[in-house]
């Protein structure tokens, strides 16, 4: 994924942060030839018996170091890609007007197959299904957030300090992970044995377990809902189905029990992401 990764962020971003936490692939040789990437050791462990823990500590410090020489930040997995028609401008604009988070809205991108690595996802694969899990704020202010408050896996937050909102949810957060059906089934096998004793007591992951009649029933339910997100009458910000947990606070009890349901079934850029073997 990390070819397509670049291709996709590096126009808009001035410098890579990421953490590699064991690579075994060639990984490492991609990152190096990157001359915006700073790669760094995975931290060790804050909680032994958790990976998603460990993880989580890490998500809510990295970036404060951007504080003074980044616009804003990006707090980021490999397979996920922010998107806008005109990001450049949206970005602009929005700290023109004070915004200081921008949530993105998800998609679960699919394709049967995996692409070739010369070409720009968001314009080539651009079927996606709703999916509010993966409706994240994955890009902020680093000047004026005290604290993001990540939930597990980055699918909540409750961030803190001056936090302004953009009068509507224009940006996507495309996950492009069902990228190749019998890829994604054999990397969720190798998954499973990485997996941590307080990690499958708390349910994180729990897809990594499924039957391979679950994950057919799982990708199917995606591939009948696809979405062209190119279109240019798609108006996320009236479409986008479910909850949204940044709009509805207020109703955080019934946007919880939602995602709990359906998890089953500019100018100056930096950003942060951890490398995934």
């Amino acid at each position: 994924m990390l070819p397509f990764f670049f291709l996709h962020y590096d126009k808009l971003v001035r410098r890579y942060i990421i953490y590699d936490d064991g690579s075994t692939d060639n990984s490492q040789e991609i990152l190096q030839r990157n001359p915006k990437v700073e790669l760094r050791p995975m931290p060790p462990d804050s909680d032994a018996e958790s990976r998603i823990s460990s993880a989580l500590a890490l998500q809510e410090t990295c970036w404060k170091e951007s504080r003074g020489s980044a616009d804003w930040v990006i707090v980021t997995d490999i397979d996920e890609h922010l998107y806008h028609p005109y990001i450049y401008h949206y970005l602009a604009q929005c700290r023109a007007r004070g915004v200081t988070i921008i949530p993105g809205l998800g998609y679960q991108m699919l394709s049967e197959r995996f692409p070739r690595h010369n070409i720009l996802l968001c314009c080539s694969l651009t079927r996606g299904a709703c999916d509010p899990v993966y409706s994240k704020l994955n890009i902020f202010s680093p000047n004026e957030i005290d604290a993001v408050n990540y939930a597990p896996g980055r699918h909540r937050a409750a961030p803190t300090g001056h936090v302004v909102l953009p009068a509507r949810d224009e940006l996507l957060l495309l996950h492009y992970h069902y990228l190749g059906f019998e890829r994604v089934r054999e990397r969720y096998a190798r998954f499973l044995t990485r997996q941590r004793k307080k990690d499958m007591a708390m349910g994180w992951g729990f897809q990594y377990s499924w039957s391979s009649q679950k994950f057919s029933e799982a990708w199917n339910l995606i591939a009948s809902r696809l979405v062209d997100i190119s279109q240019p009458d798609l108006r996320p910000w009236e479409t986008h189905e479910g909850p949204r947990w940044w709009r509805d606070r207020h109703r955080g009890g019934r946007a919880r029990r939602w995602l709990g349901k359906a998890g089953r079934v500019f100018s100056r850029l930096s950003i942060r992401t951890g490398g995934r073997s």
